[in-house]
């Protein structure tokens, strides 16, 4: 532990450096970036006119594009990333914690869930609702959506109405709306969380404003294969951020104009990226041919569980009676198979997947991505449970390796298209949102074991 804080502390050092040079290179002035404690729910963020905002390289944009993969650039993503509160990679993070269990059972999986989701939200409370651009804060954007569908997932999971009514708070404060009035797939994501609230409660306000983005979209010229233009979903991350929330737009308002979309978009994008021999989606286009140092293919963990949770969140609501549903479960299968085939001794994933001796730590965002996917499809028939149980719950056990006794999960990568290093500490939004999915659904299949085994018994549950 030493050796890794010791590493961490000279990659902090480098990334001052680089950053600065990065900066000065493409003519930005240098600005100070506010020195201020993490927000908690009781602190409400700085007034905007206090503290300029910070330059960074042009390259580092909310497109899902892939900057140039240096080390600066990587260290002024992760400066950037912190800078805009996704989340933080101390030096010194703490000890790790020695109160959670492996055991798959209810109580111990809902421990960690807890410990970690009681954690985020102290640290992040605040900015769920603020949207500042002088300082480049926005709750609306994909990092602070898939942690939401975390939280949503949770408070079913955990039978926790405070994480469900934050997130009800959020969207109120939001009116109810995306980030734009024509979203594009990253800006979808969001619409999960109004959706999963409006089935609940059935307010036309939570549905309205969504619908008409979603509608617009359907409106606007569609780019086809072939063309000169990107098609919707061009990088495997957007089979998360959008098909999903396509499928609860189905199931709040029953028209299958919207699943149509869905599955034609899907294949395109499954004709583009999906690896038919690897059973793998390549991050994007650029990356098709590209190599890691020891001659395998570029696969990124978290593409990977992008692909792997969005699948399984897309099957969640897609009528059972879809053409392209057989299509979807037999990917979930394939993908599932080929990496658990590369399950790393501890449990977990590298973030290049096929070249884990390039990378000393685990990616714990992906590897959790790829158990939620993994346990929804054992919990709904499309996996076999004897054959993934063993994975799933050694992959959740190293998990619970990385958290800290605070409640930090550490070994998060931050944002970025391609694998790459961070520190242990690194914790980043939506990789924890990622993890709560990943407890939802370990959750339930303890329980569904839990119950086998009381009928095997002849004992009556509580």
């Amino acid at each position: 532990m030493l050796v890794r804080r010791m590493l961490g502390a000279l990659v902090a050092a480098t990334s001052v450096g680089a950053v600065g040079v990065l900066q000065q290179s493409a003519g930005a002035q240098q600005v100070a970036l506010q020195q201020s404690q993490p927000a908690t729910s009781s602190q409400a963020p700085a007034p905007a006119q206090v503290v300029p905002t910070r330059q960074f390289p042009a390259q580092l944009t909310d497109t899902p594009v892939a900057p140039p993969n240096t080390d600066a650039m990587r260290l002024a993503g992760i400066a950037k990333d912190n800078s805009r509160k996704f989340g933080s990679d101390p030096d010194d993070p703490g000890a790790l914690a020695k109160d959670l269990s492996p055991a798959l059972t209810p109580d111990a999986v809902g421990a960690a869930m807890r410990k970690v989701a009681d954690w985020q939200l102290a640290q992040s409370q605040s900015y769920f609702s603020v949207v500042d651009k002088a300082r480049n804060l926005d709750g609306r954007i994909w990092t602070w959506a898939v942690l939401y569908t975390g939280y949503m997932a949770a408070a079913e999971s955990l039978d926790e109405p405070k994480y469900r009514a934050v997130m009800e708070q959020m969207s109120k404060s939001y009116n109810w709306e995306l980030r734009s009035k024509l979203p594009g797939g990253d800006d979808q994501v969001l619409g999960q969380t109004y959706l999963e609230l409006y089935l609940l409660e059935k307010k036309p306000e939570q549905l309205a404003p969504t619908r008409a983005a979603f509608d617009a979209v359907l409106a606007a010229p569609r780019v086809e294969l072939g063309s000169s233009q990107k098609i919707a979903w061009w990088w495997c991350d957007a089979l998360f951020m959008a098909p999903p929330t396509w499928a609860r737009m189905y199931a709040a308002t029953g028209d299958k104009k919207y699943i149509t979309y869905l599955d034609e978009e899907w294949a395109k994008t499954d004709k583009s990226l999906y690896d038919t021999q690897e059973h793998l989606y390549a991050r994007d286009t650029t990356f098709i041919g590209k190599t890691e140092k020891n001659g395998q293919k570029i696969f990124w963990s978290r593409g990977e569980g992008w692909v792997m949770g969005g699948l399984a969140r897309t099957l969640q609501y897609l009528p059972k009676d879809d053409a392209a549903r057989a299509k979807y479960e037999t990917q979930l299968r394939e993908m599932a198979a080929a990496v658990t085939k590369i399950q790393g001794t501890d449990g977990l994933w590298r973030s290049g997947l096929l070249d884990p001796n390039s990378y000393d730590q685990p990616e714990v965002s992906g590897s959790a991505l790829m158990v939620y996917g993994m346990a929804w499809g054992v919990n709904n028939g499309v996996l076999d449970r004897a054959t993934y149980e063993p994975v799933i719950a050694k992959a959740w056990a190293g998990i619970l390796q990385h958290i800290y006794a605070d409640g930090r999960l550490g070994d998060l990568q931050q944002t970025g298209a391609q694998p790459a290093t961070f520190k242990p500490s690194a914790s980043y939004n939506y990789g924890v949102g990622g993890f709560l999915l990943a407890g939802s659904e370990v959750r339930k299949l303890a329980q569904s074991e839990a119950g086998a085994s009381q009928k095997k018994s002849g004992r009556k549950g509580e």
